[in-house]
């Protein structure tokens, strides 16, 4: 067999760093994972021939031992993948190693480089330019403090099922006991340092994020038509710790996305399934919320829902070295927001790293669907899929009326809106200082629900524009006013 035809049976994309190897031993595993996480990244594929023929790990052996071996051995820490796929009636074992952000590495205090297709020990100057460059480089917003109180803004709810579930995964399992409290795992995870939680553990464990990052909230939308207007049938702002925001968001996806009954051969059994693929609906948005521009305080995620497609847009373009042409190939993964997508790996949600856009392509192949399409610009990344013509076997699984979801700000600038008021006024109103936390926080998401309406929508931006409350909003604020 080709080197190239067992890439691509094993979707690892082209041009990329690759080594195989026909033995497991630990020891050469580690050096190797620490020679691509130094040196921009690769796959390691074990229980392969130097012909390139899958051979097969032999029996007795764990890919779990190899996993916790190798990661007891790295330093600093790194997310890398290990998972088991089957060639040819062969077991082979598929590391996967992104380029490493916090570099150089060591594999039991030695640092090891990539040279061609040879692994060797980082000389002293190499050692120096690593350095060097990690010293020049601006420290990522996930590492950055956060104002969160670690004692009493965490969600320990969150952090026992982020345990629970490490263990179950086979990946960690001293993130969390009651006798040690909740923030000792986290300081192995980096999201805890010197008593401070890092910006990272603060959108991933805190109970309310969005009090100090307004830009984690996540909006969701589904419109009766397949244009962007006022009409919606369902609307919702979710916030939280990540991973429940993003189930949360997924929920969303599947109660407004149609479903298709079919009927198996033979049998009068009938069987409903979502028009697009639950994998691959997860996996866009996993890869949204670990792949966005955090550090924006403009950005966020957002779904957009539409009877002939579905799309889903994070903030942020995409990294240095990752095209549009990589996505449909498979590419190595650049990680921006690694200890994010570390903790999304020990919850078994992100176990592909680079080669999940490719498994979205084949997924939605497989059932027939239109291959999606990613486009990205400064502002950010959309990844749309294409649902088939509906026909009367589709029913949608939604409701004509749906009640908008009204967040404490969208409440307030609905309390302070006694008529019409300028956006000026409206913001000193709410006695807000931040001119565009306003705007993103308060006035577009009231806009959202359509109980808020400019007065003269047909030019956004004049200087005679003015807010008021729609009869929805007025409808709403007099049925809630015990509320207010």
């Amino acid at each position: 067999m080709k080197r190239e035809e067992l890439q691509r049976k094993l979707s690892l994309g082209e041009g990329q760093q690759l080594e195989f190897k026909a033995t497991v031993k630990p020891v050469l595993v580690g050096q190797q994972v620490c020679a691509f996480l130094n040196s921009g990244g690769g796959y390691l594929v074990l229980g392969v021939g130097d012909d390139g023929m899958p051979q097969g790990v032999a029996s007795g052996t764990s890919l779990r031992d190899l996993e916790q071996a190798v990661s007891a051995g790295l330093t600093p820490k790194a997310l890398v993948s290990f998972e088991e796929q089957t060639v040819e009636g062969k077991k082979l074992w598929v590391v996967e190693v992104p380029a490493g952000m916090d570099i150089p590495y060591s594999f039991r205090d030695e640092v090891y480089v990539r040279e061609g297709e040879r692994t060797r020990r980082a000389d002293v100057a190499t050692l120096r330019d690593m350095i060097l460059r990690r010293q020049v480089e601006p420290e990522r917003w996930e590492r950055r403090f956060s104002d969160a109180d670690p004692m009493q803004d965490l969600d320990v709810d969150e952090i026992r099922a982020t345990a629970m579930r490490s263990r179950e995964t086979g990946r960690d399992e001293r993130l969390f006991d009651e006798a040690s409290g909740p923030t000792v795992g986290l300081e192995r995870l980096g999201l805890v340092k010197y008593g401070r939680l890092t910006n990272g553990g603060d959108v991933l464990f805190a109970a309310h994020p969005a009090l100090r990052h307004p830009q984690v909230r996540v909006r969701c939308v589904r419109y009766t038509s397949d244009k962007s207007d006022d009409k919606y049938q369902d609307f919702k702002a979710f916030e939280g710790p990540l991973v429940a925001t993003l189930e949360q968001v997924f929920a969303f996806v599947r109660r407004n996305t149609a479903s298709r009954s079919q009927f198996s051969a033979g049998k009068m059994e009938r069987k409903d399934r979502g028009v697009y693929p639950e994998d691959a609906l997860r996996e866009g948005l996993v890869n949204a919320f670990a792949h966005r521009d955090y550090a924006d305080f403009r950005g966020g995620v957002a779904v957009h829902i539409y009877p002939a497609r579905l799309e889903i847009w994070n903030s942020g373009a995409l990294p240095e070295g990752v095209t549009l042409e990589g996505l449909a190939k498979g590419h190595i993964s650049v990680l921006r927001n690694p200890d994010i997508a570390h903790v999304l790996y020990l919850r078994g949600l992100m176990e592909k790293l680079g080669r999940g856009s490719v498994l979205i392509r084949k997924a939605c192949r497989q059932r027939g669907l239109p291959v999606p399409a990613w486009q990205s610009d400064e502002q950010g990344v959309t990844l749309t899929f294409r649902a088939p013509e509906v026909t009367p076997e589709v029913t949608p699984e939604v409701t004509p009326e749906v009640t908008p979801e009204v967040t404490p700000e969208v409440r307030r600038v609905m309390l302070a809106l006694p008529g019409e008021l300028s956006r000026q006024e409206l913001q000193q109103a709410l006695d807000l200082k931040d001119s565009e936390h306003f705007r993103k926080a308060y006035l577009l998401p009231a806009l959202a629900t359509g109980l808020v309406e400019m007065t003269l929508p047909d030019k956004p931006r004049s200087g005679n524009q003015r807010y008021r409350l729609t009869a929805k909003g007025r409808k709403w604020l007099k049925a809630n006013a015990s509320r207010s």
